[in-house]
């Protein structure tokens, strides 16, 4: 009967061992004043199915933060990802109807930096400077 535990203790730890520690990433955009009403309205009201892709991507601690420079409205967006393959993940999100059509209510809020408007995309990429575990 004992080495039933000690067994159940063993995976648990095996697990806990072989589990990769999340992938963090982070974006900057703008946002724009006249749009800024709108887009703090979607996000206090998410749509279930865009969070349930969110989560099914393999991603946690999601947030979005605003803050205003010079006048200037910034979003800066923040992700831990946990998958395997965060490209094909992203590929998939992509591909949900319903965050397509999240997508379409919010880009239009946003001001994509010049960089970033460059390529076509919305959020510029950020470089980890500092972490603290």
């Amino acid at each position: 009967m004992k080495t039933i535990p000690c067994f159940l203790l063993a995976l648990l730890l095996a697990g806990c061992a072989t589990r990769t520690a999340p992938q963090r990433y982070a974006w900057v955009t703008g946002l724009k004043p006249e749009k800024a009403a709108v887009y703090r309205d979607l996000h206090a009201h998410p749509w279930p199915g865009v969070n349930k892709m969110i989560k099914a991507c393999h991603i946690q601690n999601f947030s979005i933060h605003e803050r205003e420079i010079n006048g200037q409205l910034y979003l800066f967006a923040y992700l831990e990802y946990v998958g395997k393959d965060f490209d094909a993940d992203m590929k998939r999100m992509a591909a949900d109807p319903e965050t397509v059509r999240w997508w379409k209510e919010t880009d239009p809020c946003q001001s994509p930096l010049p960089d970033a408007a460059a390529k076509g995309k919305i959020w510029s990429d950020t470089k980890e400077v500092y972490f603290l575990k």
